[in-house]
């Protein structure tokens, strides 16, 4: 900066009174606790958090990137998020923890206000996190030093859910039924996907607004598919109007305070075809299956492997899409994942009491072939000390999903 300019490159200005977070200051305590502990066996002097679900996670705070970088350093007795300028005083107000703004005045301001919160020693980072030239730039601001990766740490301590995130979790659930509901209620020959969703995002926004009043409201989000477009598990809604013998996949995704929770069903337009309702009765089967097969002992790689065995039995295994379901917490389609808890053959982890997994296999018929769409249900499960509770209350299958034409 010249001498004549009087813009800094950072500052702190707390602005106006902090805002109700979605946990009490006394559960952010105990995730930093943790994260100290783990810190202290790694022999770590602080962290530098840069990923939305970390930040979040540690102090109630989730950023709008926009092509800014954020970070959060806690050291033994602080903890400090580095903000844009262009966010003001919210970053402070949705956090529990102390703040600093960076200006862009000047490049690489935010890596100089990384380095005067950073003490000496090891610095732990979440590698898979950090770019090769936020690397570069971390480096050349607090010098050469050992950055062990403590995101598969951190990634362990998320998957344990504690009894306020389960109770915001089983919130959602809620929630999204009640998106369901509103999503089966639109659907009819003529109507677009797009309205089909906008009804159910609508439905969820209002249920999160009058049961989370103090919660930020953005993010709820529906993933409505019709016809071919049901082949995917992550296609975007279109204007596709609805025809008699369609195939429909419902996808409802509320989210309160960066917790991401879902409802996924398969739903006819009419009676399908014998094709197509025999291979959703299997992928009924297998979801049915797949629940009972979630408790505590059970491995991923475990579960995975019967529902693979139930597949190749139907001569549906070459159909499979993708993993039979995914950890839950802070979590959206742009931020998170806990992939040490999915339910796929290369992960062994062994579920206990505290972790919340879904449920959802999906086969894939291609275009062409009978009984062409993709099939997919998911429910929530909380494990707990003798099994498992399933927390999703829609129904799934031929008996309660086919809406008449």
């Amino acid at each position: 900066m010249s001498g004549t300019d009087p813009r800094p490159g950072h500052f702190v200005r707390p602005n106006g009174p902090r805002a109700p977070l979605p946990f009490a200051p006394a559960e952010y305590h105990a995730r930093l606790a943790t994260l100290r502990d783990i810190m202290a066996g790694r022999d770590v002097a602080a962290v530098l958090l840069t990923s939305m679900h970390n930040i979040a996670y540690y102090t109630g705070f989730l950023y709008c990137a926009f092509g800014r970088p954020y970070g959060c350093v806690v050291t033994e007795d602080g903890c400090t998020t580095i903000t844009a300028n262009i966010d003001a005083g919210q970053p402070w107000r949705r956090s529990h923890c102390d703040n600093i703004i960076y200006t862009d005045w000047q490049r690489e301001n935010f890596w100089a206000a990384v380095a005067g919160l950073v003490p000496p020693g090891r610095l732990g980072i979440e590698a898979d996190h950090m770019s090769l030239s936020a690397m570069n730039a971390l480096i050349n601001h607090v010098g050469e030093r050992e950055l062990p990766d403590i995101a598969p740490d951190t990634m362990a301590a998320r998957m344990i859910k504690s009894p306020a995130e389960i109770a915001l979790i089983r919130g959602g659930a809620r929630i999204a039924d009640i998106g369901g509901a509103a999503i089966r209620d639109a659907i009819k020959p003529g109507a677009r996907e797009i309205d089909v969703a906008m009804a159910g995002r609508d439905a969820m926004e209002a249920a999160i607004a009058e049961a989370y009043p103090e919660a930020e409201m953005r993010d709820t989000w529906v993933w409505f598919q019709s016809g071919l477009n049901t082949d995917g598990a992550h296609n975007p809604v279109t204007t596709r109007r609805l025809t008699p013998g369609d195939i429909l996949s419902m996808n409802t995704f509320p989210m309160i305070s960066g917790y991401y929770t879902a409802l996924e069903r398969t739903l006819f337009l009419g009676e399908p075809d014998a094709d197509s309702r025999r291979i959703w009765e299997a992928n009924v089967a297998a979801h049915t299956l797949g629940q009972s097969l979630i408790r505590p002992g059970a491995t991923c790689a475990g579960i995975c492997e019967e529902l693979n065995r139930f597949f190749a039995d139907a001569g549906l295994l070459d159909h499979r899409s993708f993993g039979y379901g995914h950890s839950f917490g802070v979590l959206s389609h742009y931020y998170g994942r806990e992939a040490g808890l999915e339910l796929r053959e290369d992960i062994d982890t062994v579920l206990v009491p505290g972790m919340v997994i879904s449920m959802e296999p999906m086969l894939w018929i291609p275009e062409g072939m009978p009984g062409a769409g993709g099939y997919r249900e998911h429910d929530i499960l909380i494990v707990g000390e003798d099994g498992a509770e399933n927390i999703t209350g829609f129904p799934y299958g031929p008996e309660a999903n086919i809406v008449a034409a």
